[in-house]
């Protein structure tokens, strides 16, 4: 049986740096970089050029729609899926994706949790364009969703999402990173980026049992049961082998994350 390496599935599903360089003239590609970098405002032109380069790079990899993929406060991910597929003036089919789409969408904000802040009347809510993460693709057994990292705010500006606090606490901490970098001297620092890292540990549960644990299904984690047979007592279950069935989800999981540029 053949495997494909991992360096030649890395990313292919991501529309990064090296996808955007190849699909984008020189000068589009630059200022793209200066607004993933330094903030800078993308006006329409530049947006048009992106979306289109989008656009068909996702095609070539099997995708049929598009979403604003967001994160709304339910600890779940959103998206409202929009087809690629319109018409021109003779009423052809065409494939279509504007600068104005990628920037902003309006998904609706009715049925999403706000705290509490506007009336369900008001619920107007907006999906905008995140460029610092790129643009990814999940593959479905007949085609595939373009997704665009986006945040989530209300028509007054109010974030109603998990990711615009996660931005303003990022950038609050890169530039009081960049002063005290300054303070001791070094004056020609140009940027600090802030990093995480990816948790080490998951619990993998049969589906058939899962299903049976009410708090598993609805809150997504153990509230109620008793200690596990095996605990930490006993250095036995670390660096032990793997079962095969548990072996074969890792491997799944890897490659697809691989393939996603994780």
């Amino acid at each position: 049986m053949e495997f494909d390496k991992a360096r030649d599935i890395f990313g292919m599903y991501v529309f990064d740096r090296r996808a955007m360089k190849e699909r984008l003239p020189q000068h589009i590609f630059n200022d793209l970089l200066a607004s993933i970098e330094g903030g800078q405002k993308l006006d329409s032109a530049l947006a048009d050029m992106v979306a289109s380069a989008m656009k068909e790079w996702a095609l070539s990899k099997g995708a049929t729609h598009w979403t604003h993929w967001f994160h709304p406060r339910t600890e779940l991910t959103a998206e409202k899926h929009m087809s690629f597929m319109s018409k021109d003036e003779t009423g052809m089919p065409i494939e279509s994706f504007k600068g104005k789409e990628l920037i902003q969408s309006e998904p609706d904000a009715s049925s999403l949790p706000s705290g509490g802040i506007r009336s369900t009347f008001e619920a107007r809510g907006y999906s905008a364009w995140d460029p610092s993460s790129p643009a990814f693709i999940m593959m479905s057994k007949k085609g595939g969703t373009l997704c665009i990292p986006s945040v989530f705010i209300s028509y007054d500006g109010t974030p109603l999402d998990l990711k615009t606090p996660l931005l303003k606490a990022v950038d609050a901490v890169e530039t009081r990173a960049m002063r005290i970098l300054k303070l001791f001297g070094n004056r020609g620092l140009k940027w600090a980026h802030v990093t995480v890292g990816a948790e080490q540990e998951y619990f993998l549960i049969d589906n058939a049992v899962a299903k049976d644990r009410l708090d598993l299904r609805y809150c997504g984690r153990t509230i109620l049961g008793c200690p596990p047979p095996k605990g930490q007592q006993m250095e036995d279950h670390y660096f032990g082998s793997i079962p095969s069935r548990v072996l074969a989800f890792m491997e799944d999981v890897e490659r697809d994350l691989y393939r996603l540029g994780v």
